[in-house]
């Protein structure tokens, strides 16, 4: 791939926690720091609050496919997961730059997708990115994508395709690729195994740092692991293979959190008429009642899909509604849902519309059918006859007798989890079912 000529320099700060989509990882929260040398070069400011030390913990965060700009014997490789609809991404964009302008051939940047459920132009963005890298364009329409946050409309990226130069007629052609989706899909499913619930994340030499951190961040932790890195070259590793040696013994996904003492109480929860997807008889089962006018539940939808992809054939998950009173759009999109389902589209469905939460009035309910292959007369019929009102009201209820207040709730094998958790929350419990499970 080619690099681009077009970036921009911005040196940016941010607070951690929930910003942009991001959600800080409870087990190391990357607070981050200078390396000690640069600390005691340049000393913060006085009354500046101190940043703790990015965790030396190593993570197995392979290349594979993905685009890459820097060389191949590059002795540091910075992974990033990012969402072009992201402004923090945006950001940290322009560090990148600048840790490439520093480092010069040192430093290899791959970029692997993260497009948050929350950023409804954040997919196709990605898709436009990697059809035009199918004409050695890549990195030119990334560039051309994050400094455009904002206008990622359809007509938009077509301008972007034109301006970089691709053959527009071809790029249209690789956007609706299957690959090219299941490259996203697979980098999601990386991240959500990670623990990069959100973005940007970065991996330098397997080392996680979390969100758009200021550049003296990055620095510290290139400068420590370029130094690691250039004492196995003197031992006799080939630069070529510095990456794949450091890695090796990484670790596939961060420690489970602890569970809270005290947990709240088993629930018998059937999933009797919910959309499911896995086998009916996976020993893990999950239940979630949600709302697609809800934000969080939107922020966990790419939580799940990681979770059954990482727990093949062992996981059944379920859906119930619990549309909210406050969320006047709630509850029509829920029978939408049900009527998508009695013909065979949930799922696709359920993906269009978490990812469409601003807009889910009636004609956009009908475009929605259109887009998914429905039979709209039907899905017009059903909605008009308040066809799957009952069984909506049926998932409400239930979620009162199980103490479901607000949404998402999960029930795992019955074990309540609340709220948007991050995925090792989700994976901790499970895992601790198939342990029973196996007994």
């Amino acid at each position: 791939m080619s690099k681009s000529s077009v970036w921009v320099s911005l040196s940016v700060g941010l607070a951690l926690g929930f910003a942009g989509g991001r959600v800080a990882r409870p087990t190391e929260l990357a607070t981050g720091t200078a390396h000690a040398a640069n600390v005691a070069a340049k000393a913060p400011a006085p009354g500046a609050r101190p940043r703790a030390p990015i965790s030396p913990t190593v993570y197995k965060v392979p290349v594979n496919d993905s685009p890459t700009a820097g060389a191949e014997d590059a002795l540091v490789t910075l992974v990033e997961f990012s969402d072009y609809e992201c402004p923090f991404c945006s950001r940290a964009n322009g560090t990148v730059k600048q840790l490439q302008e520093r480092y010069g051939r040192k430093l290899r940047v791959v970029m692997k997708h993260h497009p948050l459920a929350n950023h409804p132009r954040a997919r196709p963005a990605a898709l436009a990115a990697l059809a035009a890298g199918e004409q050695g364009k890549f990195w030119e329409m990334h560039e051309a994508l994050f400094a455009n946050p904002r206008a990622l409309s359809e007509a938009d990226l077509e301008l972007y395709a034109m301006k970089v130069g691709l053959n527009v007629s071809r790029w249209n052609q690789d956007r609706a690729d299957p690959r090219l989706a299941e490259r996203i899909r697979q980098d999601e499913a990386l991240a959500m195994q990670l623990g990069a619930t959100g973005t940007p994340a970065f991996y330098v030499n397997g080392r996680f740092i979390s969100g758009a951190q200021p550049l003296e961040v990055f620095t510290g932790v290139v400068d420590e692991e370029l130094s690691k890195a250039e004492a196995l070259v003197r031992t006799g590793v080939r630069p070529v293979e510095v990456y794949a040696r450091t890695i090796s013994a990484g670790k596939d996904s961060p420690p489970p959190r602890q569970l809270m003492p005290e947990e709240p109480a088993i629930q018998q929860v059937d999933v009797g008429a919910a959309p499911s997807r896995g086998p009916a008889d996976a020993p893990v089962t999950v239940v979630a009642f949600s709302d697609f006018e809800c934000p969080f539940c939107a922020r966990v939808v790419p939580t799940m899909k990681a979770l059954e992809a990482a727990y093949p054939g062992k996981l059944r998950v379920a859906f119930k509604h619990q549309p909210l009173t406050q969320h006047p759009n709630a509850k029509l999109a829920a029978e939408a849902a049900m009527e998508a389902h009695a013909q065979g589209r949930f799922w696709e469905f359920h993906d269009v519309l978490f990812a469409n939460q601003r807009n889910l009035d009636r004609a956009s309910l009908e475009g929605y059918a259109r887009q998914v292959g429905l039979d709209v007369g039907r899905f017009n019929a059903a909605l008009d006859s308040r066809k799957h009102d009952a069984h909506v009201s049926a998932d409400v209820a239930q979620a009162m007798r199980v103490g479901a207040t607000g949404t998402p709730t999960f029930f795992i094998n019955g074990r309540p989890v609340t709220g948007a958790q991050p995925v090792e929350h989700f994976r901790a419990i499970i895992d601790d079912e198939l342990r029973k499970a196996a007994r």
